[in-house]
């Protein structure tokens, strides 16, 4: 039977399907979870391996640094070699990188375990998506299996600076990546029966991702050298990054599967929706980051410190879902853009002046509101801005510039932090807000297209009418586009799984909004 064919892709039993459903859930539950579960982990790290502030640093943005480099060509893997092979690889794989982590018995050894993880983490996100596309064919069923997706996924914000506190509490650091290893026998018991989902011939281009990974690898140790004062350095790297970013565009421009579509090299928009994501995930990165190691407190009260920033980014996205169907996509991208600004302001001042606790959650709070009021809504105005053939590269576009936002943000940080004194520890929180607030002035500048909402609400009743098969395919191309939250938090999605499951076949159907 072929991969295409009607029977490939029924929807299963309920009792069957189920399962597979908390497996995908618990797969990106785990992806999510590696990123917030590692900050409170860093004064550990540091301790343990005899590392400083750019040492760990490094940790996190090489994770970041290969999953934007990686996340558009995984989904083009998924379509052509099928997303549960992709899938079980990228779990495979993720789980033995945890253990390669949690072994590694140099700094060296630990941000090469790092980038292996990273690379299975963007197998992971892509496909999770395509394989609900193939469990539930049908517009309703599938947008409550992607609701009940992000919902489980979503608990990993709150839950992993807490389970990374409590972990390192009991163990050390290592365990943060040891507790990965359950979780991943678990996902591999419940998606052990084969998913079967739709292949298609699609295009692979190394060039460009190479090209993407090794430019964001030269910019992010130009700002290394520019921490250090090393400035013939800084100097060569930063041309060396500028032709490398200037080969990989060309690269792309002249690819058979560019990472930039055509359609999308000149949407001003949807490029602003981009520079967004980038800013709000510089933002978190900078807060989850740079608090553990400027925090005198152990690591189960340093993450018990951060939920106020945290369960707000897993609870609050039901309110945005309401607004955005309300006042459009706009107004809480706006809204958010000015909580996150103050709250920075706010963490900065109780960094600086060691002030009240009560300041530093009211801080965290108001982070906490702009994220999860503005990334909802991104993929939503993003793809309502483009054609509908490059609907389902908005998304990874979108989710890569959001890592490259968090990779400059940690490589900022740790230059900055490295032998901070006095009020300089504020300062990674004043730059966050100043980026902030440039996404403010663009967000404010920018106007919603006439007839976006309404296309958004077409897509499901155009669902409705198409076969099965032809709603399942593409589902790894519109896992890119339902992603856009992804390592960062578990909102987009739950704010309006509807609308996002609907879209099964992006850039064939008319996109829909986040």
């Amino acid at each position: 039977m072929s991969a295409s064919s009607p029977a490939a892709v029924r929807l299963d039993p309920g009792h069957r399907s189920s399962p597979r459903l908390v497996g995908i859930s618990l797969a990106y539950f785990m992806v999510l979870l590696d990123t917030t579960v590692l900050a409170v982990a860093e004064p550990s790290i540091m301790a343990s391996l005899r590392t400083g502030v750019v040492g760990v640093g490094w940790a996190t943005t090489i994770y970041t640094m290969v999953l934007a480099s990686a996340l558009v060509l995984a989904g083009g893997l998924a379509d052509r070699l099928g997303a549960h092979r992709v899938f079980v690889t990228g779990v495979v794989g993720f789980g033995a990188a945890s253990l390669a982590c949690a072994l590694a018995p140099t700094l060296a050894f630990l941000l090469a375990s790092r980038a292996l993880l990273g690379l299975f983490a963007a197998a992971i996100i892509p496909s999770s998506l395509g394989l609900i596309a193939a469990l539930y064919p049908e517009p309703g069923p599938r947008g409550r299996a992607v609701s009940a997706w992000a919902a489980i996924s979503g608990a990993a914000m709150a839950a992993g600076p807490v389970l990374g506190g409590w972990l390192v509490a009991v163990g050390d650091w290592r365990a943060v990546f040891l507790v990965n290893a359950p979780i991943t026998l678990a996902v591999l018991l419940l998606c052990r029966t084969p998913i079967a989902s739709p292949r298609t011939a699609r295009a692979i281009s190394w060039l460009p991702h190479l090209g993407l990974a090794a430019t964001l690898a030269a910019a992010t140790l130009t700002i290394t050298e520019i921490g250090q004062r090393s400035w013939v350095s800084a100097t060569v790297l930063g041309l060396i990054a500028l032709g490398l970013g200037f080969g990989t565009a060309l690269a792309d421009r002249t690819s058979p599967a560019p990472i930039v579509p055509a359609a999308l090299r000149r949407n001003a928009k949807a490029w602003s929706a981009f520079g967004w994501g980038a800013a709000v995930n510089y933002a978190l990165t900078t807060v989850v980051f740079s608090i553990p190691l400027l925090l005198d407190e152990t690591a189960a009260r340093t993450g018990a410190m951060l939920l106020p920033m945290t369960v707000l980014i897993a609870l609050n996205p039901l309110l945005t879902g309401r607004i955005i169907a309300a006042r459009g996509h706009l107004r809480p991208i706006r809204m958010g853009l000015i909580a996150f600004p103050i709250g920075l302001a706010l963490v900065a001042v109780a960094i600086a002046f060691h002030d009240s606790a009560l300041v530093l959650g009211l801080g965290l709070l108001l982070c906490g509101l702009g994220v999860s009021w503005t990334l909802p809504a991104l993929v939503g105005f993003a793809v309502t801005q483009a054609a509908a053939e490059a609907a389902g590269a908005v998304g990874g576009l979108l989710n890569a510039g959001r890592q490259i936002g968090a990779t400059v943000a940690a490589a900022v940080a740790s230059v900055v932090l490295t032998g901070h004194h006095g009020g300089t520890a504020a300062v990674p929180f004043l730059i966050a807000a100043v980026v902030c607030v440039f996404g403010l002035v663009s967000a404010s500048t920018t106007s919603r297209r006439r007839g976006s909402v309404a296309r958004v609400g077409l897509v499901v009743p155009v669902l409705s009418r198409r076969h099965p098969v032809e709603a399942a395919e593409g589902g790894a191309e519109r896992g890119q586009m339902g992603v856009a939250d992804a390592a960062g938090d578990g909102a987009g999605l739950r704010a309006s799984g509807e609308q996002v499951a609907g879209d099964a076949h992006a850039g064939r159907v008319a996109p829909a909004g986040e």
